[in-house]
């Protein structure tokens, strides 16, 4: 009887160690790919991405009728034609890179996670899938090109998209996919006044940009707030492009008369002791400039991880 356990026991330990063996390996999630939003006149948003914030501009391999404003070779803003009937949601998706679509679709699916079927293919070579998060935000996950195209963006006034932020309702709830699943780690989290949560920022697990939760009272349920105009979410819908200089950013822009539109008026200094200058694109969505490293001590919390870099 002893020996028919033992053997029993051997086996089950077999099992389990095969299982885990075969269990899909989360692939690098290395940082953002680009973030996805909606333009009521094409016309207008292209003369803003071009000549305002200087990127490039492209054919978009994933929507036809879509369009690519590409800051270096793998991040770029996607601009999608406003749904008829829309309301003030001007954000479609975030996305982010990773080395193989297909292995995070399989990993995800082995974690329960609702996936498509199979991955989408590009005209350029990209492969990518788009799941929803816990509060039902659009995520994609993006495996660039092989030989992704060289981008030719000379004004463009930073080539580095750092991080990208949205509305959320609850960190806990979130943090089950992008901490708990996905590995994002901490980075800085802080708040308009003491002791108030208002942002939470969380890295990639596999590189420096990250994401930050824009964080509102409210049920994960409710969606956008009722009473929430269309300038206060674009404010928490919005992302950044890291520079070495804010100050510096402000001045080539003042000179090349290119601040057009709704924008600060001048530079200011963020809780996280980073500069910073804000302008909004004109559906209202912010566009964050920021410098790469804090000149000033943070409030609130330490930074937990490196900064990203040029």
């Amino acid at each position: 009887m002893y020996l028919r356990f033992l053997a029993a026991a051997f086996v089950a330990a077999l099992t389990i160690t095969a299982s885990a063996q075969t269990a899909p390996i989360r692939p690098e999630i290395t940082g953002i790919s680009h973030l996805a939003v909606y333009a009521s006149d094409p016309a207008v948003t292209d003369h803003y991405y071009r000549e305002v914030i200087g990127a490039a501009r492209e054919p978009d391999p994933e929507n036809p009728l879509g369009v690519r404003y590409a800051f270096n070779d793998r991040q770029f803003i996607e601009v999608l034609p406003l749904p008829p009937g829309a309301d003030i949601n001007r954000l479609d998706h975030t996305a982010y890179s990773t080395e193989n679509a297909e292995g995070m679709r399989k990993y995800l699916a082995a974690h329960a996670w609702k996936t498509p079927a199979k991955v989408e293919e590009g005209a350029d070579g990209s492969r990518w899938f788009t799941v929803l998060d816990p509060e039902s935000n659009k995520v994609e996950f993006v495996q660039p090109p092989s030989q992704p195209k060289a981008i030719d963006a000379p004004n463009v006034i930073g080539r580095h998209i750092i991080h990208f932020g949205f509305l959320v309702h609850s960190r806990a709830v979130e943090d089950t996919f992008y901490r708990d699943l996905l590995g994002f780690r901490p980075y800085w989290f802080g708040g308009m006044v003491e002791g108030k949560l208002d942002w939470v920022s969380q890295q990639t697990p596999n590189g420096h940009d990250w994401v930050e939760y824009m964080l509102v009272s409210g049920p994960p349920s409710q969606g956008i707030p009722a009473g929430m105009t269309q300038h206060q979410l674009g404010v928490l819908d919005h992302f950044s492009i890291g520079v070495v200089s804010v100050d510096a950013a402000f001045k080539t822009l003042s000179a090349g008369s290119r601040l057009t539109g709704v924008h600060d008026a001048h530079t200011q200094l963020g809780k996280d002791g980073k500069g910073q200058f804000n302008l909004y694109d004109p559906d209202g969505v912010r566009v964050e400039l920021m410098n790469f490293h804090a000149t000033q001590k943070p409030c609130c919390s330490p930074f937990t991880a490196d900064d990203p870099a040029e």
